[in-house]
């Protein structure tokens, strides 16, 4: 028995020698889960806030669309009047009636070049996409892409768009 004895001891000091170590290695691994926590996403009231860049427009009030004229006649819009088209963006100069094409990176010096009587509904401009001449896939595409880099630079701008019919 004695020697039963012994070996029934031995098994049970193993056990919790295993036991011990398990749990000492458990409470490790939670300590160290527990100091690597990720970071978390700020709130908006913690985020800093950023200025936005000055753009030479802030003088120019916010949109009116009760000035806007009657969305039959068009013809009688009197703020900046872009047309997308695939070889670029044109800026119809109302004074003639000719239209400009521009790169979509000289947009916003254009805008900004312009007199403040030139904004009589505020800080919106008509946008109209051109037809091309001919409807290929390629043109289709640089149509969507000028568009969609006029809108981007539009929102930087801080400047509305009004689509025309």
């Amino acid at each position: 028995m004695a020697g039963g004895d012994t070996a029934v001891r031995d098994m049970l000091r193993n056990s919790v020698r295993n036991s011990a170590s398990k749990i000492i290695t458990f409470m490790m691994l939670g300590a160290l889960v527990a100091c690597s926590n990720p970071p978390q996403p700020q709130t908006r009231e913690a985020q800093p806030t950023q200025k936005p860049q000055p753009t030479g427009l802030e003088s120019i009030p916010a949109p009116d669309p009760s000035k806007y004229p009657r969305f039959s006649d068009m013809s009688a819009w009197r703020n900046p009047y872009l047309i997308v088209r695939e070889d670029g963006i044109g800026f119809l100069d109302l004074s003639n009636r000719e239209v400009h094409i521009l790169k979509v990176e000289e947009i916003p010096a254009e805008l900004v070049s312009l007199p403040s009587s030139a904004w009589p509904y505020g800080r919106v401009v008509l946008v109209a996409q051109a037809v091309p001449k001919i409807p290929t896939e390629q043109t289709k595409a640089d149509l969507r892409k000028n568009r969609a880099l006029l809108l981007g630079t539009l929102k930087e701008l801080d400047v509305q768009f009004y689509e025309a019919p």
